[in-house]
């Protein structure tokens, strides 16, 4: 045992000693106040175990999730954190696997993918691993607390700003994410919008990944085989660059606008300066993983799980905004890493 954390127990022991034995007046007590000494001993004996599992920075708002889960467990130095980002599902599968052998006692996990995910989840929970699910959600209710940004709102907003501004009338091209509730939730959203309008077009559809690269190879293709394009909903900042760059290589970039999404603080920049390829954007904010974590740790700290989960919400919303030339300024880090 470290020398520090004996002393502390040893201290801890003796406090509780004196308590028991004596109260304010010196004589005997059974009681021991208000210093719930079995806490304190517990947390003093065994530390609290938490393990974060987080896609790999692949594309922007991951690198940005990758920043503020570290900027949230540095708060927390008393925590043993075991911190592992994946490029895959499997290799997300298998770090969550090594954090259960070590012992966790909870699991913040943003999915890579939502369905691969689900099953080592649902092994987790059922081992009394609390689990915390941020973004992507699974497609059983496994988890102990599920934060989400609003992603209904997120398509259904986004939807409506480009039907508006194409005058419910025009040529469109949908961008989809990587397979998981968060994408099925912004499309289908969208999509209702869209069919809402019968001079709307759906002229090309195909999963861009939520990479920049993917992306650039699917509107590609897109723009070979569709002649007229008035608008693309990428449905993500990192798409909707990656498209950009396919439409400004075509030479068609007086043709058509894109809108992204999640505050790509670049984004931000040009919907503020009025650029006619990106008119707006939407925000959905990375720093979301730093209130998984803040929430793991707050249930977990002190040994009172079983009290605090009485009450704490088991669905967490956060809603989104749509980013315009009036408002941009308030969305606009440029310290931010996204």
């Amino acid at each position: 045992m470290n020398p520090i954390r004996r002393f502390l127990l040893a201290a801890a022991a003796g406090t509780a000693a004196l308590l028991a034995g004596c109260g304010d007046s010196g004589a005997p007590t059974a009681s021991t106040g208000s210093v719930d000494v079995e806490a304190v001993t517990a947390k003093l004996q065994k530390p609290v175990r938490i393990g974060v599992s987080i896609p790999a920075a692949d594309h922007g708002w991951t690198a940005g999730v990758v920043w503020w889960a570290k900027q949230a467990m540095e708060l927390y130095p008393d925590v043993e954190w075991v911190f592992q980002t994946a490029e895959t599902p499997s290799k997300q599968i298998q770090d969550i696997e090594n954090m259960m052998t070590r012992g966790v006692d909870g699991l913040v996990i943003l999915c890579t993918e939502s369905a691969p995910l689900t099953p080592i989840a649902k092994q987790a929970h059922e081992k009394g691993i609390l689990i915390v699910n941020v973004d992507r959600g699974f497609l059983e209710p496994v988890a102990d607390i599920f934060l989400e940004g609003d992603n209904a709102s997120f398509g259904r907003k986004s939807a409506e700003f480009m039907v508006e501004k194409l005058g419910g009338k025009g040529n469109i091209v949908i961008l989809e994410g990587i397979p998981c509730t968060v994408n099925t939730a912004r499309v289908e959203a969208a999509k209702e919008v869209f069919a809402m309008h019968p001079g709307i077009e759906i002229v090309g559809q195909d999963s861009g990944m939520w990479n920049r690269s993917t992306s650039l190879d699917v509107m590609q293709t897109i723009l070979v085989k569709a002649p007229k394009i008035d608008a693309v909903w990428a449905s993500d900042d990192d798409m909707a660059l990656g498209a950009e760059q396919a439409i400004v290589e075509a030479g068609r970039e007086k043709e058509m606008w894109i809108l992204g999404g999640a505050g790509m603080k670049d984004i931000v920049a040009r919907v503020m300066k009025k650029d006619p390829m990106f008119p707006a954007d939407i925000t959905y904010p990375p720093s979301m993983i730093a209130t998984g974590i803040q929430l793991a740790v707050g249930v977990l700290e002190d040994g009172k799980r079983e009290k605090i989960m009485q009450f704490m919400p088991q669905h967490l919303m956060i809603d989104v905004e749509l980013i315009l030339p009036d408002n941009a300024e308030k969305y606009y880090f440029p310290e931010s890493v996204f």
